[in-house]
């Protein structure tokens, strides 16, 4: 735990400089475009492990695997800041990282699970299983499995958001497969005999397992690559966010507003504390959620100082959103820089406590009062930043600005309803 914090500590350093709103929207896309390279990155590798689980079946190619996407999680989460204010982003992200999602469209399931609800005639299609089927009155030849059948035919079946058939929780599921230890620890228990051939093969359709997890990362990759170059010196995102600098500065907190309240610490924290499901996690196959969780946080506070450090160590930085708030009201910029510390040393305490062995899972069960209350820490935490930013805003002089909200936060009541 103390290597961690310390780790937290010298992140949270931050050198103040004088700014100007050109400098500070080139250095927020100049972290977007390291950011987005660097899941890249990650994705390429993910992608070597994979094949390598599907030629050569075995439980250390299937343990490289997993490690592989628990590593790519790791950048790819400190981009999610960028969502929410930059329409691009709004559009693509959910072929990456949409969840949750009705794991039954893709492949076995247990039979606690379900079956076909009248919200998703399709949450138990089970493609892996079905060479063919009717979708939406149409039918599928799904006898090869390829990155087009599951972004073009699949994801988002029926209009329905819960069908979730590729990016990152699509992979995770294919990896891990259902977590049922409910709110005691453990991940789900996937056995690598999922994707062996043979006799070996375990609960059947391991080619068909294999080629969907290949064509996913296949897919992963090639999302992140356009994403990467759209933030490139002639990319549209980069673009689209400079040619007008208030709009610019307003996508930037409207990002770090909404990930922070809404997103965050009410859909992904407060909404499974509140009913106790770790069907709720971000995360929840894996039980990387206080990872999730941890690194969202930081990205935000990458954002606001302006700083991003990369998978190969460099940093990446320049004039930040907290110089031109300090600037304009050095009061707002010191209450806001000290409660995103606060915030990310919160997440810390969930993710130090979870690799100390005290699950995220555990601390979701119902009369965890010591889960409860590293929950609530963070979440409290975020909304207190949310406030700051929003002085921020008020700060700059910017109008229409606004953040993405929770019921879970702004009227509990409705969450039982």
């Amino acid at each position: 735990m103390t290597r961690t914090l310390t780790a937290v500590a010298a992140i949270l350093a931050a050198t103040p400089a004088l700014a100007d709103r050109d400098a500070v929207l080139a250095t927020y896309a100049d972290i977007a475009e390291a950011g987005y390279s660097d899941s890249l990155t990650l994705a390429q590798a993910l992608q070597e492990a994979v094949a390598a689980l599907v030629a050569e079946p075995s439980a250390a190619t299937m343990d490289a695997a997993r490690a592989a996407w628990l590593a790519a999680r790791v950048p790819y989460q400190q981009t999610e800041v960028f969502r929410f204010g930059n329409p691009i982003v709004d559009d693509w992200e959910g072929k990456v990282n949409a969840w949750p999602l009705d794991e039954g469209l893709i492949d076995y399931v247990d039979a606690t699970y379900g079956g076909a609800t009248d919200a998703n005639r399709y949450a138990a299609l089970n493609v892996v299983a079905s060479p063919s089927f009717t979708l939406s009155g149409t039918e599928v030849d799904a006898a090869e499995i390829t990155p087009a059948l599951l972004s073009e035919t699949l994801h988002e079946a029926d209009g329905v958001e819960a069908n979730v058939a590729t990016g990152y929780h699509a992979i995770e599921f294919l990896l891990w497969g259902q977590d049922l230890n409910g709110t005691d620890p453990g991940a789900g228990e996937r056995p690598w005999t999922d994707y062996a051939a043979g006799d070996e093969c375990t609960n059947g359709n391991c080619d068909r397992r294999g080629a969907y997890l290949a064509a996913s990362t296949e897919l992963l990759v090639s999302d992140l690559e356009w994403m990467a170059a759209q933030w490139g010196p002639d990319g549209a995102a980069r673009t689209a966010l400079t040619d007008d600098p208030a709009a610019g500065l307003s996508a930037m907190l409207t990002g770090m507003g909404s990930l922070s309240y809404g997103e965050q610490a009410g859909e992904r924290m407060k909404l499974g504390l509140m009913l106790n499901d770790p069907e709720e996690e971000h995360d929840c196959f894996s039980d990387n959620t206080h990872n999730s969780h941890f690194y969202d946080g930081l990205g935000i506070h990458n954002v606001y100082n302006g700083r991003y450090v990369r998978i190969d160590g460099s940093m990446v930085e320049g004039e930040s959103l907290s110089d031109l708030v300090a600037e304009a009201d050095p009061e707002v910029d010191a209450a806001l820089s000290s409660d995103l510390d606060r915030s990310v040393l919160a997440l810390a305490r969930i993710k130090t406590a979870a690799e100390a062995g005290f699950a995220y899972d555990q601390m979701l069960a119902r009369g965890s009062d010591a889960g409860e209350a590293l929950i609530m820490g963070a979440v409290d935490a975020l909304v207190a930043q949310t406030r700051s930013i929003e002085r921020a805003v008020t700060a700059l002089g910017l109008d229409g600005v606004g953040f993405e909200g929770s019921d879970s936060l702004d009227n509990p009541d409705a969450v039982f309803q």
